[in-house]
């Protein structure tokens, strides 16, 4: 089973232990879903990366040394994946809040809805008698984890065989994958309904299905749903225009400062923490922001674990808060006697609008909330307007940059 110790020690350790497959075997291999447990073809590194336990840089030039620009590139583009989601969804905040409104719609929608309840019941508990998306269904709960092939087999069936609203399978989703990311699971369901690259929905294909998963699930004809059309009738006006990056305020010299740890980055070494009159820390739960139902404990557990690294890492006592009303920060800020909180850069999602909305409290007091911004993002998500090939072709330029190459 995945371990899942919420160190940056242990994820670099799993990043070392993978560098021999980040080559061509990775290439080769990754598609292949060989159930749980026995995922040795991917990284699982992804609970690390997302919390930057681990940084995407860190694990690319993992690859690059162990194997090169040409073994290691389809590895690499995989990593870039989901800063291209990130940079994408920057560009485009209208659609996490369009997901967040519909989301409460389809919830709406359960509420009364008798049948709608009961199918959706079924899909989360893994009793549709679909073999192999009553398994990924059950192996999510059980792990907080799936292979990215079966993500996309299972939204597919959930979307296009079981006619359920794409925002609830979603949610489901967020609530119980440790990598859950705001713009990753976001994107990726819509990917597969069709949404984020216009009219080109996802099937699930039976064939497709039983090759790579080594013949484990073999779904018979007429078990998985033709798609004739994507849900674009949905969003008849197309995607929303292009916004430019939302400016990111840096913390000033010689004010009292706090820091603020979120599992957004608990890299927090990288950050120039000795030029900062720093009088006090505190961590940040947020976890439980990803839905209004209830997210998987699993996922509680491994953000509280990683902030915790994070902060003894960074060498501070810090206090322990929850996001819950956000006039909380400005009194644990008022109480530390600090006139700005720095924060490594929060992305759109869950917390980001939690912390928009705590601004407006500190503002009140005369507290500025300022963000470190990595170089990866500030390099990749100027680039992450339109399809990820604007970014893949940009690849080895950001990794020269970098130096990375």
């Amino acid at each position: 089973m995945l371990d899942l110790t919420a160190t940056r020690a242990h994820g670099l350790a799993r990043c070392q232990a993978f560098a021999p497959a980040m080559g061509w075997r990775y290439a080769n291999g990754r598609n292949h879903d060989h159930g749980p447990g026995k995922h040795t073809a991917v990284s699982v590194l992804s609970p690390w990366i997302r919390r930057r336990l681990v940084t995407e840089a860190e694990v690319v030039a993992t690859a690059l040394a162990a194997h090169g620009p040409g073994p290691a590139g389809k590895f690499i583009e995989e990593v870039f994946w989901r800063g291209y989601f990130k940079g994408w969804l920057e560009h485009r905040p209208q659609v996490w809040d369009s997901y967040r409104e519909g989301l409460a719609i389809d919830l709406a929608a359960v509420d009364r809805d008798d049948r709608l309840r009961l199918n959706v019941v079924r899909a989360e508990a893994g009793e549709t008698g679909l073999a192999c998306f009553d398994a990924w269904a059950q192996e999510l709960v059980d792990t907080g984890y799936l292979h990215n092939h079966a993500r996309m087999w299972f939204a597919s069936i959930w979307i296009f065989t079981l006619g359920l609203p794409w925002r609830l399978g979603a949610d489901f989703f967020y609530r119980h994958l440790l990598d859950g990311d705001p713009a990753s699971n976001t994107l990726g369901w819509r990917w597969v309904a069709g949404l984020h690259t216009r009219g080109k929905p996802y099937r699930a294909r039976a064939g497709n299905i039983a090759t790579f998963t080594a013949q484990r699930f073999v779904p018979r004809d007429g078990d998985l749903a033709e798609i004739t059309r994507s849900l674009e009738s949905t969003e008849p006006d197309g995607l929303p225009p292009v916004l430019p990056l939302r400016a990111v305020i840096p913390p000033q010299p010689g004010r009292p400062t706090g820091l603020l740890i979120t599992e957004e980055d608990c890299r927090l070494e990288d950050f120039a923490l000795d030029g900062l009159d720093l009088r006090a820390a505190a961590t940040l739960a947020a976890s439980h922001l990803r839905s209004p139902r209830s997210v998987a404990e699993g996922v509680a557990r491994f953000e509280r674990a990683a902030l915790a690294d994070a902060a003894a890492r960074a060498g501070v006592t810090a206090s322990a808060l929850r996001a819950e009303h956000p006039e909380e920060l400005a009194r644990w800020a008022t109480a530390a006697g600090v006139t700005q909180i720095v924060t490594p850069h929060v992305p759109r999602g869950p917390l980001h609008d939690w912390l928009a909305d705590a601004a407006l409290f500190l503002t009140a007091r005369g507290i500025t909330l300022t963000e470190w911004q990595r170089d990866w993002d500030s390099a990749l998500w100027p680039h992450a307007t339109a399809g990820f090939f604007k970014v893949k072709q940009r690849i080895p330029r950001l990794l020269a940059q970098w130096g990375l190459t």
